[in-house]
């Protein structure tokens, strides 16, 4: 296949828009398919600069990475634009290595498929380094609301990731093959692909009966740290209340369970006993156990736990902390020495959150749940330890409030409906001010509260007894893809001459 020859002239400014044009797939724009297009002319590039040096290929990277983290995260501003330019220079550095090792793994015959593995295993870097990494942004995330989004209950996130890869590098096949019979070839299998996903089921992974499920929205604009100490907790005792009284009228389904947002208290109820005795007293009324979520004690002043805890009249019971709390918004990394640098860091995070060690499993009422907490549902670990410890539904307790009027909400959102589709779940999301809503099986959104206002929603949900293909198979499958990128790498920069034909 004869490679076309491009110079830095031509590659550096094509690498950022071809990244711009990666970002507009995500919300606000939500242009279907844009990442596949733009991970397509990256491809191209990288077979482009077969003959050019290594600081061409990285600066091309580099600025993908530029192009394409930049717009996708933009609300970290609503953090500061100190935390928005640190982290997207941060994740735009990984797209550095991935390029290099797509542009060796283009050497190869059947050079789709050992791309695909280079580009699994960037994004699993992107998702475990630095400290916990950030997996925002995979391919795998475009896919909802297209025919390939059910390969996520077939083949999880990295596999769908490598799908949508290899339906790129087709097209650029499809463009620029060397042949008639390879483009033929590679434009069958884009098809192939694409009928597959559309037919591939969705569902329930084992109907286990139905469980009627409150979520509560106090509504809580802005950074929940500037309000009064007590006003959050006051907002969702509220909804809470309204909740009870509607239920003692006859007028809502009495819920099997109440389920709270992260940092719907901002007052430690193991320690305060006015707040535990309110908590307590509604859980009583109702009839039902409440999730609660809430910053509570560490074992020192100045750590903390981002925790759910169930609630019920007697007291409290099973626990999840956040497995993965946010550097540098939960958690100052490096403390001292950041601090040196950027003084408001002691002051907007006065405690570290620490991560906990035991998967989100809990038993609420008769019914066993997977906990998540914000960020946590981007994790692919965090989900599926919580269904591997018996969780027959997924919650996402949430907190974006500081987001409010950026697209990050939405993102997430997505997320949350692709993991429905992963885990054959139903997907609850409670929120402070929004999104809060119940995703079911298909990743469709059956029903999302008004924003940025105080609601409530009570809605019947069937439980899941089974494990989806993705669950049982996604971790070996993610670590096959890995290798296969590193090994792409180093088998194509080793390789003297071109690849053959496809």
């Amino acid at each position: 296949m004869t490679r076309p020859r491009v110079g830095w002239k031509v590659a550096w400014p094509a690498a950022a828009a071809l990244g711009v044009l990666s970002s507009l797939n995500f919300d606000p724009v939500s242009l279907p398919f844009a990442m596949v297009v733009g991970v397509a002319g990256l491809v191209w590039l990288a077979r482009a600069l077969d003959g050019a040096s290594k600081r061409v290929v990285a600066v091309t990277g580099l600025l993908y990475g530029l192009g394409f983290m930049g717009p996708c995260i933009w609300w970290m501003n609503a953090v500061s634009a100190g935390a928005y330019i640190g982290l997207f220079v941060a994740e735009a550095l990984f797209f550095v290595p991935i390029m290099l090792a797509l542009r060796a793994a283009t050497r190869l015959r059947w050079w789709p498929l050992w791309g695909a593995g280079v580009w699994v295993a960037g994004e699993w870097a992107r998702g475990r380094f630095p400290f916990t990494g950030f997996p925002w942004g995979r391919l795998a995330h475009t896919s909802i609301d297209t025919p390939f989004a059910p390969y996520a209950r077939l083949v999880a996130m990295p596999g769908t990731s490598a799908v949508l890869f290899l339906v790129a590098a087709l097209l650029v096949v499809v463009v620029v093959g060397p042949g008639r019979r390879a483009r033929i070839g590679a434009a069958a299998g884009v098809i192939a692909l694409t009928v597959v996903g559309a037919v591939l089921p969705t569902g329930i992974a084992g109907s286990d009966g139905t469980r009627q499920v409150a979520l509560v929205q106090g509504n809580v604009p802005g950074v929940f740290l500037t309000w009064p100490r007590g006003e959050i907790l006051d907002l969702h005792l509220a909804e809470t209340e309204r909740l009870a009284d509607a239920v003692a009228a006859g007028t809502v389904p009495r819920p099997d369970m109440v389920l709270w947002p992260e940092n719907a208290t901002d007052i430690d109820p193991y320690h305060d006993a006015v707040t535990r005795g309110r908590i307590e007293s509604l859980s009583a009324r109702i009839g039902a156990p409440i999730l609660v979520g809430g910053l509570f004690d560490g074992p020192t002043v100045d750590t903390a736990y981002n925790s759910g805890v169930v609630w019920t009249a007697d007291g409290p019971g099973e626990r999840y902390d956040k497995l993965k709390p946010v550097p540098f918004g939960e958690y100052v990394p490096f403390r001292k020495q950041a601090g040196s640098v950027v003084g408001r860091l002691a002051r907007d995070i006065p405690r570290d959150m620490l991560a906990g060690d035991e998967p989100g499993a809990l038993t609420i009422g008769d019914t066993r749940i997977g906990d998540t907490i914000c960020y946590d549902i981007a994790y692919d670990d965090v989900t599926r330890r919580a269904v591997d410890g018996g969780a027959q539904m997924i919650v996402v307790q949430t907190s974006n409030a500081a987001f409010t009027g950026t697209s990050q909400p939405e993102q997430q959102w997505d997320i949350s409906r692709l993991r429905a589709i992963e885990t054959g779940r139903w997907v609850v999301v409670p929120s402070t001010n929004g999104i809060t809503g119940v995703v079911d099986p298909s990743g469709r959104s059956v029903e999302r509260a008004p924003l940025h206002e105080p609601a409530l929603v009570n809605t019947q949900v069937t439980l899941a007894s089974g494990r989806t293909p993705a669950l049982v198979i996604g971790r070996y499958l993610e670590w096959l893809l890995v290798a296969t990128g590193v090994g792409a790498w180093w088998l194509g920069t080793r390789r003297r001459k071109e690849a053959g034909p496809l």
